[in-house]
């Protein structure tokens, strides 16, 4: 085991120092964009304003004869867009891929400098992450990287799953992790084929009230994988993120599940569609009405201690400690969305 003062240190000579805190930025929606197409990559300057950040993915979705002109193509838009304070990021192939090597050592050594994540799929323990991570030491080392390019995992098996807090702790360039539901279902022999959300089938029975029909309960499949990565990630300073939701022609089951993703604690979530873009806008940024209550509390006690009576509801340090997380989150919204900042009044 790693001594903990090597911890933060970095692993190449030469490669910038890893980051203690993670850097404050608003990760609302990770915007996936398919980089081999060149009629979507002309279009990532306009979504990169309305969007929090831009993914340029060559995992999944992208024809294995695809691979190289994906590649290609997000280090052609990385270099083409001005991004500003919208985060540029890309998935990876899986480490057992073909591919995954090449992708690494050229956009790092191409655009090492603009790239803020490398999203790695199927992460199974914290051995990938410490290849990952050596890797990119060296490649920062030998291109002049100024800054650690971070690592965000996915949660799409059971072996990840099993592994999560030696995953979320493995590493300082540890950004945070997303639930990959549909390779997660398939990890383990799950029936489902849907890609997130709930599943008729999947529900609890209100108890039997004489011969009248008894009303079934629809829940969700993935309440407790998120419980646990949410956990895992707040325990070590990471980000937990909803992964994608399928079904893009059901707008109300997308934000029914990203909303409760937010409530466990999630900070973002993935959108495979423009028009999931306004709806994970709408979910992770806070309610006004509860803004507003929480600055009510934040208010009344500045220093967080003792106890007060705020519209017949007793305050204490621990839902002062809750107004903090909603203040802290709205201030940043309101960095960012200046519209929003009116509304929260801020």
């Amino acid at each position: 085991m790693k001594l903990p003062r090597n911890f933060f240190k970095p692993l190449a000579i030469g490669a910038p120092a890893p980051y203690r805190e993670l850097p404050v930025r608003l990760e609302r929606m990770i915007h996936f964009v398919p980089p081999h197409l060149e009629k979507m990559r002309a279009k990532v300057p306009d979504i990169a304003k309305q969007v929090d950040v831009v993914l340029g993915n060559l995992e999944d979705a992208i024809p294995s004869d695809a691979k190289e002109a994906a590649r290609k193509g997000f280090i052609e838009m990385a270099k083409a867009t001005d991004f500003g304070d919208t985060g540029l990021w890309t998935r990876i192939n899986c480490l057992n891929s073909p591919w995954v090597l090449d992708d690494i050592v050229e956009i790092v050594g191409e655009i090492g400098n603009k790239l803020d994540v490398i999203m790695l799929p199927k992460v199974e323990g914290a051995w990938d992450i410490h290849y990952l991570d050596q890797l990119l030491a060296q490649l920062e080392a030998k291109h002049g990287v100024e800054k650690p390019i971070l690592i965000h995992a996915i949660l799409e098996t059971a072996e990840g799953v099993n592994n999560v807090e030696a995953i979320a702790s493995a590493s300082p360039r540890m950004h945070g992790m997303s639930l990959g539901p549909a390779d997660l279902a398939a990890s383990r022999a799950m029936k489902t084929t849907r890609v997130g959300g709930g599943h008729p089938d999947y529900k609890v029975l209100a108890d039997a009230d004489g011969d009248n029909p008894r009303s079934g309960y629809q829940q969700d499949l993935w309440h407790y994988t998120v419980g646990r990565m949410v956990d895992a990630c707040a325990a070590n300073g990471i980000k937990p993120f909803y992964g994608p939701f399928g079904d893009f022609s059901d707008l109300a089951a997308c934000e029914s599940q990203f909303r409760n993703a937010f409530l466990q604690g999630c900070v973002g979530a993935w959108s495979l569609h423009p028009t999931q873009i306004e709806i994970a806008k709408r979910v992770f940024s806070p309610d006004p009405g509860e803004v507003a209550f929480a600055l009510k509390i934040v208010e009344a006690m500045p220093d967080g201690s003792g106890a007060v009576m705020i519209d017949g509801k007793m305050q204490d340090d621990a839902t002062w400690k809750q107004a903090k997380v909603i203040v802290d989150l709205a201030k940043i919204v309101a960095a960012k969305d200046p519209e929003m900042g009116k509304v929260y009044g801020l």
